[in-house]
């Protein structure tokens, strides 16, 4: 238990209330969620401020703002108050606290980026569960404990829910702590309170613009993660992964805080450079079946190199540099080099994340597989890596795409024209329209997909990119699968691992991987009815002609 004589103390809040001798054991934002005994962390919202609601609450005391406080003063039973000018920035040392500080107890490693945040955890999670650690991981698919799946609904929680999260890990022996932490917790303060002991960079493009209003806004909300907080915490070892730009200024931003480590998933010679530890792709061999053989160079602040030798079971350039991170990060953590013969290094071979570039095979002669691509970085890095797994030149990729309602609106036609620029068919169909009139958001992808083929005609005279609006997602995918000939690849894009459809406020069920494996079932199955009826048919007249002879 932990009054709140000295939770008042840590955030330097004011006292109001019954406060005296009043000691709190756990602490919510919801105050559905609150316990008895509990803190309510009071936060204003888009239609009411959450102290509105406290006097309904089980909450022992609630931290809060002015103006919380004022809701909470004139309610008929007065609750204890902290009381801070904002609450977001203190709730999470708050609940820090009175959790005892559960990420001192854990080696705790926070990835962000616009993409391949939770590729890369999946990996961090199984090379250190392979090398016997302990390990909790939250992200975009869920939280696991050791293996075990923890329900939870955002890809970084709100601060109490972390960190009771944080705390339950321990109390299961966890060791290590994986997190993705998307720029929304940064910007609104989920992971203050949370000592990281390694931050990674996987990379940033176009994504959230309707949360951030300028990319220069999205990459300064990133930025947050490699520097110090406003409740002091300072990050550990930073890796960052430095193939455009805005790596570049993320490890500039990061060196002022914390040693850095440089990434370089596109080779080069960057020995040394200032001193940091350098980590490049030296060489890649891509296999038929989309296995990647890879060897990183890498070398310390000390000028001192070697060589790491492994393999993943993923396709995708992309996937290459997350593996890049993966390794850094466990390097980082452990404070130990690995070599090709570490357990660590070993464990990624193994390692397959639902959604991402997830094959899907039913004796179908073509690629087919589901990516949660849903930004224009992504359909971009997927379809460029597509082309270097066709097996003949006039092998063909179709992508099926929509885009999420109340989201980034002007990413929609930049989708469309990536897909219709590097695809050969583009089958544009609903994605969690949410709010928003579906066939709106289909026909500013379509317009983008316009451009794009009107671009690709201009620069290959007399090609042909088909470009359908379909907009039953399931039929989109059945379309596709039709389209697709023998050598050709399929991908279908941006719900990934999602299991429902997000339609004006209903989830309805809808599963990708499902949906496109009875698509290509079906597809099977009439191939082979029509291969047998083709050889029934040859058969009857063999034997049609033999009666006419004798």
């Amino acid at each position: 238990m932990t009054s709140v004589e000295r939770l008042a103390e840590i955030c330097g809040g004011t006292l109001t209330g019954p406060w005296e001798g009043v000691e709190v054991t756990s602490a919510a934002i919801g105050s559905v969620d609150v316990q008895p005994g509990g803190l309510f962390c009071a936060v204003p919202g888009l239609k009411a401020h959450g102290a509105s609601f406290a006097a309904d609450s089980k909450a022992a005391a609630v931290l809060t703002d002015a103006a919380g406080q004022r809701i909470i003063d004139d309610a008929p039973t007065p609750l204890p108050c902290i009381v801070v000018d904002d609450v977001r920035t203190w709730m999470g040392p708050v609940a820090a606290e009175i959790y005892d500080h559960p990420a001192r107890q854990l080696k705790t490693i926070g990835i962000t980026g616009t993409s391949g945040k939770t590729t890369t955890s999946y990996l961090v999670e199984k090379a250190l569960l392979d090398s016997g650690e302990k390990v909790g991981l939250i992200g975009t698919t869920g939280t696991r404990i050791n293996g075990n799946p923890i329900p939870t609904s955002l890809t970084t929680p709100e601060a109490p829910t972390l960190q009771a999260l944080l705390a339950r890990m321990v109390s299961e022996g966890a060791t290590h702590l994986v997190m993705e932490v998307s720029s929304h917790a940064l910007q609104l303060g989920r992971v203050h309170g949370v000592h990281f002991d390694v931050v990674a960079f996987t990379n940033l493009s176009q994504d959230h613009l309707d949360f951030h209003p300028t990319m220069e806004d999205y990459f300064q909300a990133k930025a947050l993660l490699f520097e110090r907080t406003e409740d002091g915490q300072q990050p550990g070892t930073a890796v960052i992964c430095c193939e455009d730009e805005w790596g570049e200024r993320m490890r500039a931003i990061a060196a002022k805080h914390s040693p850095t480590v440089a990434l370089y998933p596109q080779g080069g010679s960057h020995a040394g450079e200032q001193g940091a530890p350098t980590w490049s792709i030296a060489d890649t061999e891509v296999t038929p079946s989309g296995r990647q053989n890879i060897r990183l160079s890498v070398t310390g602040g000390d000028g001192a190199a070697r060589e790491l030798d492994y393999s993943i079971g993923m396709a995708g350039s992309f996937n290459q540099a997350n593996s890049l991170v993966a390794l850094a990060c466990i390097e980082a953590a452990t404070g130990e080099p690995l070599s090709s013969d570490s357990a660590a290094v070993k464990a990624l071979a193994d390692v397959q994340v639902p959604g991402r570039m997830q094959l899907v095979e039913e004796g179908q002669e073509f690629l087919a597989m589901v990516d949660y691509a849903h930004k224009p970085g992504a359909v971009q890095a997927v379809l460029s890596s597509l082309h270097d797994y066709l097996p003949a030149p006039e092998a063909r990729i179709g992508i099926v795409l929509g885009a999420g309602g109340n989201r980034d609106h002007d990413k929609r036609p930049i989708m469309g024209r990536i897909a219709a620029e590097l695809a050969d068919a583009v089958f544009i169909t609903d994605d969690n329209p949410r709010d928003e009139e579906p066939s709106t958001i289909r026909e500013a992808i379509y317009a983008g997909a316009r451009e794009g083929v009107h671009k690709k005609q201009q620069q290959q005279p007399g090609g042909e990119t088909v470009c359908e609006v379909v907009p039953d997602r399931a039929e989109a995918i059945a379309a596709a699968v039709a389209w697709a000939k023998p050598g050709d690849a399929v991908v279908v894009a941006g719900k990934g691992h999602e299991k429902g459809q997000l339609v004006a406020g209903t989830m309805h069920p809808f599963d990708d991987v499902a949906e496109l494996t009875a698509a290509l079932q079906q597809r099977v199955q009439s191939t082979h009815s029509t291969h047998r009826a083709h050889s029934a048919q040859s058969t009857h007249s063999t034997h049609s002609e033999g009666s006419d002879q004798r």
